[in-house]
């Protein structure tokens, strides 16, 4: 197997256990908190990187650190946060369509920091296809869309975070560090700077509602699945393929989260949300430009 093929199957892995996540976080929403969900996820997500891995990083310049927490605080904290709150003002539709425009963020962010002259026409072509996908897979042939400014910006703000946190992790695989190393690293700052918003948005600790054993089961979930084994995955990905490259995957989140849906809550594909999902798939190709191994 190619690295560049191991790179695409590790995005791939990556956004499939992504776009199921909105099942675990639906079902822990009715008794934690965003703050709650996200504290308890990475919480573990760090403890199962330092178990599998307790080699420690070491001999790290202060630029890297910075780098390191800048990464933390973008990828785990902000992102996180600016989306809950978004929904908390919009729609998950709304907030769906807005987000999946990181990658956008991503070719552009490339261009400038990491020189990789990303915005070809192949490119911008299919990031029109896609989102003309995702909305109607989102909105699924409804008049759903309502415009809430601060709900769409918070939501925005996300999808830029991310871009920023994706181009991050690129410079960030040039170090050379074993990628578990840096994912905890990454991790221990995120988990940091969260701790700063823990009163401020009323964090519960309260452990009794893990004798739920559904709530354990999906909080464990979150916390090894969605957050230890996917970072570490996303980042392998972006090491191998670039930030612009990986982040194109994005795209197909929606795509999951309605098979999902279809699979496991017996939801109907309506046409629209079929005719989004082939949008947003073609759009996926167009974009990535398999041919392409730089």
């Amino acid at each position: 197997m190619s690295k560049y093929l191991f790179g695409h199957i590790a995005a791939l892995l990556t956004i499939f256990i992504w776009g199921t996540t909105f099942i675990s976080t639906k079902i822990l929403l009715v008794d934690f908190k965003p703050i709650d969900i996200l504290f308890f996820r990475f919480l573990i997500g760090l403890i199962a990187l330092v178990i599998i891995y307790p080699k420690r990083l070491k001999k790290t310049t202060k630029d890297q650190e910075i780098t390191f927490a800048l990464a933390g605080l973008c990828g785990v904290t902000l992102y996180f946060l600016l989306e809950n709150i978004a929904l908390t003002y919009s729609m998950a539709s709304n907030i769906g369509v807005i987000i999946s425009i990181a990658p956008f963020f991503t070719a552009i962010l490339s261009d400038f920091v990491l020189k990789e002259k990303s915005l070809k026409s192949n490119f911008i072509i299919g990031f029109i296809a896609a989102m003309i996908g995702i909305a109607l897979i989102s909105f699924n042939g409804t008049s759903n869309f309502k415009l809430n400014p601060i709900g769409d910006v918070l939501a925005l703000l996300a999808a830029l975070v991310w871009a920023i946190y994706s181009v991050l992790t690129k410079k960030i695989s040039e170090y050379g560090y074993n990628t578990i190393q840096v994912t905890r690293r990454i991790f221990i700052y995120g988990i940091a700077f969260m701790l700063i918003a823990l009163v401020p948005f009323d964090f519960e600790l309260n452990l009794n509602r893990f004798t739920n054993p559904v709530y354990l089961g999906n909080i464990i979930f979150l916390g090894l699945g969605a957050s230890a084994l996917c970072f570490v995955t996303w980042n392998v990905a972006v090491k191998i393929l670039g930030a612009v490259k990986t982040s194109i995957y994005i795209y197909i989140v929606p795509v999951v989260t309605v098979v999902t849906s279809l699979i496991i809550l017996n939801e109907q594909i309506t046409l629209m949300s079929f005719i989004g999902t082939i949008l947003t798939l073609i759009g996926l190709f167009l974009s990535q430009d398999f041919r392409d191994k730089g």
